[in-house]
């Protein structure tokens, strides 16, 4: 399960790449839970707030609890 400052992965990767290895970035920071969940980039520090509907759906798995 994940809490607050899980790192987890999304099914779809975000839009920002990684200079290192080139590849699409794919981790993410959970910054707030409640009923909205708030996500943090952990590339490019971008942040999206979802419902937890929505994030539940698009979820892969945690990588970090």
């Amino acid at each position: 399960m994940y809490q607050l400052g899980s790192v987890i992965e999304m099914k779809k990767p975000h839009a920002c790449t990684i200079k290192s290895t080139g590849k699409k970035a794919n981790e993410w920071k959970i910054i707030r839970l409640g009923a909205d969940i708030k996500i943090q980039c952990t590339n490019c520090e971008h942040v999206v707030m979802m419902s937890r509907h929505d994030f539940e759906r698009k979820i892969k798995k945690v990588l970090q609890p």
